[in-house]
């Protein structure tokens, strides 16, 4: 026993030696803090955490970029499906995981309104995350039922303001993107409407075309194949530009309501204090996966596309998140909306 409790204590002195003789040898090369091996990155499996369930829009796009990335790495991606309160759930995870790099966040706009919507969110988006790049912003579209009264987006908004007891907005529950885009439209127009939230973009797209609800403010990758189809009624498209695969829809500026500007930008994430060295191995890898054919023809049947490379970068990320940061904090003040 003597023996062993010797041997254990010097494993011990011998580790502990050891971790600082790493401390110093980073300290003395200016390596960043968080202690991932950037030289030998990656040497096992990275996992990037979607907070949202398997098959959505957030879940797809990933899943897109995921092969490129790890082809450009060397290494192999996981991705896991971690949901629960909006995506804070597996956002929270990321946040408390160790700053190596192998655990990495794909998360949308709701990053930037869970300050804002949640009383106790549990991580700081800016301060408890390294930026690693944006990677698409997802257009939206405002539809109605079929047979809904107004026929131009200059309509509805006359006719909401006229009945706004009456008419219903449906989405996908609270801080979905059609929820947030509802936020907007209200708050652009002055008009506070009735809202008719639902466990996620399938049943309340359901009931929208079945003619339970009058409207609702979505993602392209939800609502592109509803249009076409023509089950539903499309107003206009809440990007500055015509979307490619709804070439017909305007824009909301075309149809004269051009404060309601909204897209749901997804991006990249690591735990604060990831080395810098980490953070710009898989920003480059982001980009390579961008620039895939594969990709941009695997987006673009979404209505969507890959951001420009130079939005791309830890950089462009962070100064679009803070902006955001800032807008929704104002709109979801506004509306009193908030969740425990």
């Amino acid at each position: 026993m003597r023996t062993t409790s010797r041997y254990r204590a010097t494993v011990r002195m011998i580790a502990a030696i050891g971790v600082v003789s790493l401390a110093a040898a980073c300290s003395g090369n200016g390596g960043a803090a968080g202690g991932g091996d950037a030289a030998n990155y990656p040497d096992e499996n990275i996992t990037i955490v979607v907070p949202f369930s398997a098959g959505g829009p957030t879940d797809t796009v990933t899943r897109m970029i995921a092969g490129p990335m790890a082809a450009k790495l060397g290494g192999k991606i996981v991705v896991q499906n971690v949901e629960g309160a909006g995506g804070t759930v597996g956002a929270g995870d990321v946040a408390r995981a160790k700053p190596d790099g192998y655990t990495v966040l794909m998360h949308h706009i709701g990053m930037s309104t869970a300050p804002a919507l949640y009383k106790s969110l549990g991580y700081k988006p800016l301060e408890d995350f390294e930026t690693v790049g944006l990677v698409t912003e997802v257009p939206m579209t405002i539809v109605a039922r079929k047979d809904f009264a107004p026929a131009t987006l200059q309509d509805l908004v006359t006719h909401v303001k006229a009945n706004a007891n009456k008419v219903t907005l449906a989405n996908a529950g609270i801080g979905a993107a059609s929820h947030l885009c509802g936020l907007l439209f209200q708050s652009t127009t002055g008009v506070k409407l009735q809202e008719v939230p639902y466990q996620g973009t399938g049943p309340a797209l359901t009931d929208l075309v079945g003619g339970q609800v009058d409207f609702m403010c979505d993602q392209t990758t939800n609502t592109s194949g509803q249009i076409a189809a023509g089950k539903v009624k499309a107003y206009a498209v809440t990007t500055p530009e015509r979307v490619k695969s709804l070439p017909d829809l305007p824009t909301t500026t075309e149809a004269g309501l051009p404060q309601l500007t909204v897209s749901v930008w997804h991006g990249l994430y690591v735990p604060a204090d990831t080395p810098q060295e980490i953070v710009q191995k898989l920003s480059e890898a982001l980009k390579v996966a961008l620039a895939d054919q594969g990709v941009i023809d695997q987006m673009a049947k979404l209505g969507t596309a890959p951001v420009p490379a130079q939005d791309a970068t830890p950089d462009a990320h962070r100064a679009k998140l803070d902006e955001q940061l800032g807008t929704w904090a104002k709109i979801i003040a506004d509306s009193g909306v908030k969740v425990s």
